[in-house]
C-alpha cells in the first residue's frame, strides 16, 4: 500500500474505519483518490502494527497518537508520519509521506520565473526578518530549504535550522529538533543557536509571543532570520506579528520581506478534465508554486496602514497571479475559487 502510494507520488494514505469495514484514500495531489476497502480485522492487525514499528502505544485506543518512522521502498527512501484519532468505529489512521529526495532548485518552484529572481535578492540581506506564510500543505518549507540550500551553496553562509519536527533531512545545514521533553522548546532552542555563530536562521514557525520576539531580536543582532506563518496573505503576517506583542517600530526594523505562497495545480496538456492518477503519475511537473510578494516600498507603505495612517500601494496579490496563470491557460480555472478568498464586492 505504501509502495503504491509511493510509485503515484501521493502525500498522504488515509484509513478510515467505518461500521463494517476500513475506507483507505490517497492525497494525490488537491484530491482524494478512494482506491479500496478493507476488512476491518485486517486493518486494525496493520494499524497496531504501523503504531508498534513508529514507538506509539499500540494498547491506547482512546487518545490521539503521533510518531513516526522510516520505510525504504525499492526506489525511494520515505519517513512516514503517521497520526492516529479516536472516532465512533475503532481508530483512523493518518500517514504523511516524506521522500527523503534532494531539494528542488530554487528556478524549478515558481510558476513566474520573476518571483525567484526577487526572492533571491531578498536574500542577499545580511540580517532582518523574511516571514513565509501560507495554509498547510502550500510548499512554504521546501521553499525555505531550496532558498537557504541557495545561500549556502553561493554564499556559503553558516545556517542553522530549528524545527518541530524536521521533516527534510540536509546535510547543507545544521539541523535542530524542538524537544519540549529535553528542554528545547522555540525559545531556548533560539536562545543556544544565537551562541552559535550562525549566518541565517531558519524557524519552523512562528507560533507565539516568546518565538517571536526572540526571532524579532536575533534579526535585530545582525541575523537572517527565515520563518512561516499561518496568515491568509502576505499582509496578515504583519497584524499577526501585533497580535503576539511585538511593536510596530521592531516589525519596521527589522521585517524585510514577507511571501504569501500556494501550490496550484498545472493544467494537465493531455486529458480534457482533471487529470487521472496514472497520466498524473506519468507527469514529471504537477504543481508549482505561485508568490505574493510584500517588501520595499509596498511594506513600508502597509506598515503606515497598520499604524492607521493613509497609504497607497500596489502590489501583484495572489488573487491577480493566480488570475494571470489561468489567463495564460496554465491553471485550471476553478484554481481561482479553490484558493482566492474573495471579499464582499
Amino acid at each position: 500500500m505504501i509502495e503504491e502510494a509511493c510509485s503515484l507520488r501521493a502525500s498522504d494514505i488515509h484509513i478510515i474505519p467505518k461500521e463494517y469495514e476500513t475506507l483507505v484514500q490517497f492525497r494525490i495531489d488537491d484530491d482524494l483518490l478512494e482506491k479500496h476497502y478493507m476488512k476491518k480485522e485486517l486493518s486494525e492487525r496493520m494499524i497496531s502494527h504501523l503504531k508498534f514499528l513508529a514507538s506509539m502505544d499500540i494498547g491506547e485506543k482512546r487518545r490521539p497518537q503521533n510518531g513516526s518512522l522510516t520505510f525504504a521502498t525499492p526506489n525511494v527512501k520515505v519517513n512516514l508520519r503517521l497520526s492516529t484519532l479516536p472516532t465512533i468505529h475503532e481508530e483512523s489512521l493518518v500517514i504523511r509521506i516524506l521522500p527523503q529526495e534532494k531539494i528542488p532548485h530554487i528556478d524549478h518552484l515558481s510558476l513566474f520565473p520573476t518571483t525567484t529572481k526577487r526572492l533571491l535578492s531578498i536574500l542577499n540581506h545580511s540580517h532582518g526578518l523574511m516571514i513565509f506564510t501560507g495554509p498547510t500543505g502550500s510548499g512554504k518549507t521546501t521553499t525555505l530549504y531550496s532558498l537557504i540550500h541557495y545561500a549556502k551553496q553561493h554564499f556559503n553562509r553558516n545556517i542553522i535550522t530549528l524545527e518541530d519536527p524536521v521533516e527534510t533531512k540536509s546535510e547543507e545545514v545544521m539541523q535542530v529538533q524542538v524537544n519540549e521533553k529535553a528542554g528545547i522548546t522555540y525559545a531556548a532552542g533560539l536562545k543556544a543557536i544565537l551562541r552559535h555563530d550562525p549566518d541565517i536562521i531558519m524557524v519552523g514557525e512562528i507560533r507565539d509571543h516568546e518565538t517571536a520576539q526572540i526571532a524579532i531580536r536575533a534579526s535585530m543582532t545582525g541575523h537572517l532570520v527565515l520563518s512561516t506563518m499561518h496568515t491568509r496573505d502576505a499582509k496578515g503576517a504583519i497584524y499577526r506579528l501585533l497580535e503576539f506583542d511585538v511593536s510596530l517600530s521592531e516589525i519596521e526594523q527589522t521585517l524585510v520581506a514577507v511571501t504569501a505562497q500556494r501550490l496550484v495545480q498545472l493544467k494537465c496538456p493531455f486529458c480534457e478534465d482533471a487529470c487521472s492518477p496514472y497520466c498524473k503519475k506519468l507527469r514529471r511537473k504537477r504543481r508549482l508554486s505561485v508568490y505574493e510578494l510584500l517588501y520595499g516600498k509596498n511594506l513600508t507603505s502597509v506598515m503606515k496602514e497598520a499604524k492607521g495612517e493613509v497609504a497607497e500601494y500596489s502590489y501583484p496579490t495572489l488573487k491577480d497571479v493566480i488570475k494571470k496563470g489561468i489567463a495564460l491557460g496554465y491553471l485550471y480555472p476553478n484554481s481561482y475559487d479553490r484558493w482566492v478568498f474573495k471579499h464582499e464586492e
